[in-house]
């Protein structure tokens, strides 16, 4: 003879099945999950490669869904006093191997590699009032002129082409970067500035660039490196490697840097 079972023994198993049938329902829903936190890519560059690097930023994300590239663009020397400071970056890309010595030299990073080479050239404003035809006639003290400061490569870079081509000049204005020195130009508050040929494409009407021999005594290695401390680092590397690729080598190219 059978006992009989209570209420609550009867209903334990509908009220186990129902839950069970809302978990299923659960994991099969059509509902999207949530989408995944961005992640973030810090890249310091050099000033001159603000719009190489803002284009291979572009490829990069499309390349990488979900993950966003930001830029740190300034003076190398400047950058690389940052991250020796502690800032937080992925990768570094300075415009001499000066700066990135200052970030190796204190464990920062490792390894940077060579990706373009850029020179100087004379920049004069549409029309070249001064009538600037060479750099001997920078030294003229009528003529006003910009430079980069020394401790920056761009500055380094003049300072080595002038001595090269024994031309003493006398600037009105020392800039920090190379787009600060060029913007003088741009602005018609100087006569000429020495900056990368790159900077003069970039500018396009604004400035005219002037080509001189003994720019090419004072060329400058743009090296990069992912950094030591990168909270990103799978995807610096991976930063790294497109600058490295054809396809960085043809933005780069494109845009009046040389290969290495």
């Amino acid at each position: 003879m059978f006992r009989r079972l209570s209420r609550r023994a009867l209903a334990l198993p509908a009220v186990l099945a129902l839950g069970l049938s809302g978990c299923a329902s659960g994991a099969g829903s059509d509902e999207p999950a949530a989408p995944a936190a961005a992640t973030n890519l810090t890249v310091f560059a050099a000033a001159s490669l603000t719009g190489t690097f803002t284009e291979l930023g572009t490829a990069f994300q499309t390349a990488n869904p979900g993950t966003a590239v930001k830029f740190n663009f300034g003076s190398s020397a400047t950058l690389a006093r940052q991250i020796t400071q502690g800032a937080p970056a992925d990768v570094f890309a300075a415009a001499g191997p000066a700066p990135m010595k200052t970030v190796t030299d204190a464990a920062l990073a490792s390894a940077p590699v060579t990706f373009a080479r850029n020179r100087l050239q004379i920049a004069v404003p549409a029309g070249n009032p001064a009538k600037v035809d060479d750099l001997a006639d920078l030294a003229d003290p009528k003529v006003k002129v910009a430079l980069c400061a020394e401790q920056v490569p761009c500055g380094a870079a003049a300072v080595k082409a002038l001595d090269a081509a024994g031309v003493k000049v006398v600037p009105v204005t020392l800039e920090q970067d190379v787009k600060a020195t060029l913007t003088k130009v741009e602005l018609g508050e100087v006569d000429a500035a020495l900056v990368y040929h790159t900077d003069v494409i970039a500018a396009g009407d604004k400035v005219e660039g002037i080509e001189f021999p003994a720019a090419g005594q004072a060329v400058n290695d743009y090296p990069i490196a992912t950094l030591a401390k990168a909270p990103a680092g799978d995807l610096a590397q991976r930063f790294v490697d497109l600058v490295l690729s054809p396809q960085g080598k043809d933005v780069l190219v494109k845009a009046g840097f040389e290969a290495p």
